[in-house]
């Protein structure tokens, strides 16, 4: 097929990979225009812009996709087919009504959990066992649109980074095969049921507190879904703590939120009668530490409470 390629991160190359070794046709990359980024602020272009002057392919970084400049671009090209990989804005009726096969979506997740921009950290936030990628027909809401093809795979262990690449990967291969089936018109869609929508919104900063009146599990699943960002946290002494792993333990005797040194790290009382085992933390303004070796230069006073 011959498509436009709508995609800025690094989520989005795998697919553009497995597109061109299955022999389709990139006529065009599509990304958001290149960022500051770093300690210096300096213009760093997309991952997919990257790709694209690797492989000789146009691109095109609009500011805007609504003021209909995007669709008179692409509307000469001879598209068959708009794939969007992590694009991240919305698109219009001109741009999802272009080419003959429409725009079709790569999400990270099983839709309709997990809707919106964030549906990876969701996912191990909440603790599920199994996630995937959904190749969707684009309509005009969030994520919404009928369910093309589905492929799954276990969470496992991994923090956000690690999953987000397995699914890249995994996604990849579902695009292919998604199209194959659309040049032969075996394609049926499936429409949402509205009874599993679930919603994965933008992540803040707040979404990494750790409240320790909740389950020990479901901290550490949060700690692994917010890695590198928000990233979770606490405070020690009024201080802030970032908390970089940790793992569930069972009962150790202690109220929701106190804290005393192991042999570990650092261990804290949580809700249900559990504990969580803080292995690496870091201060504000300090390198990040094993919590074993934080704890030999910051002792704790008998009475210790986290979050207080």
């Amino acid at each position: 097929m011959r498509l436009a390629f709508l995609g800025t991160p690094a989520f989005s190359v795998p697919a553009l990979d497995a597109l061109a070794a299955a022999g389709h046709h990139v006529a065009v990359v599509v990304a958001q225009p290149d960022r500051p980024a770093g300690r210096g602020q300096e213009l760093r272009a997309p991952a997919t812009k990257e790709w694209a002057a690797r492989h000789g392919v146009p691109v095109l970084q609009p500011e805007k996709v609504k003021d209909g400049r995007l669709a008179a671009a692409l509307g000469g090209l001879g598209l068959d087919v708009l794939v969007v990989v992590a694009y991240g804005r919305i698109l219009g009726t001109d741009l999802l009504r272009l080419a003959p096969h429409g725009a079709v979506n790569v999400h990270a997740s099983l839709l309709p959990r997990w809707r919106g921009a964030a549906p990876i950290q969701w996912a191990i936030a909440a603790g599920d066992r199994e996630t995937g990628v959904t190749i969707m027909q684009m309509d005009e809401g969030l994520d919404t649109g009928d369910v093309l093809l589905q492929r799954a795979c276990p969470v496992g262990e991994d923090d956000a980074e690690g999953l987000a690449r397995r699914l890249a990967v995994l996604g990849g291969a579902a695009l292919v095969e998604t199209l194959t089936l659309l040049e032969r018109r075996q394609v049926v869609p499936v429409r949402q049921d509205p009874a599993g929508v679930t919603l994965a919104p933008v992540l803040t900063r707040d979404h990494g507190r750790l409240d320790f009146a909740r389950p020990a599990a479901a901290l550490a699943c949060q700690v692994r879904a917010f890695r590198p960002w928000p990233g979770t946290f606490t405070t020690l002494g009024g201080r802030p703590l970032k908390v970089h792993a940790a793992e569930a333990r069972g009962d150790a005797g202690l109220a929701p939120g106190a804290a005393r040194a192991d042999e570990g790290g650092l261990l804290v009382g949580c809700g249900a009668g559990s504990a969580l085992l803080v292995t690496e933390v870091q201060q504000e303004g300090k390198r990040r530490v094993r919590a074993a070796e934080f704890l030999q230069g910051h002792p704790l006073p008998p009475g210790t409470v986290l979050g207080a």
